[in-house]
């Protein structure tokens, strides 16, 4: 007999689905891992733009998106703005992936996607 799924709730799995759409595109999924790879101090605007080599208009139509999505956030400060990842709800989303690939199903042997360095 088949282990039954847990249900997610419908209002998560929209906000899921919005969230991988986000990072679905090229520019925004190099964003957070920049956002990432300076965690947890995060990027000044302009030094994302400098990293991306992107116009600014573009740039902060893709870190709106981000933001909005609950992927980063951002604080003002001074003159510049700061986007830092939000590890919280990517912590979230991974998890959702985690519980349905490696835990229910077993489709993937979670040896094989967790690394933890030493």
């Amino acid at each position: 007999m088949a282990a039954r799924k847990a249900k997610v709730p419908a209002e998560n799995l929209a906000r899921y689905a919005d969230m991988f759409a986000a990072i679905g595109a090229g520019p925004r999924l190099e964003i957070m891992r920049l956002l990432l790879t300076s965690h947890p101090g995060g990027m000044i605007a302009g030094e994302i733009q400098d990293e991306l080599d992107m116009p600014a208009s573009t740039l902060s139509h893709h870190l709106d998106k981000l933001k909005n999505e609950g992927l980063a956030v951002v604080r003002r400060e001074s003159t510049c703005l700061r986007y830092t990842a939000n590890t919280e709800s990517l912590r979230e989303l991974l998890q959702f992936l985690y519980a349905e690939c490696c835990s229910r199903s077993g489709a993937v042997d979670p040896g094989q996607i967790v690394l933890i360095r030493k």
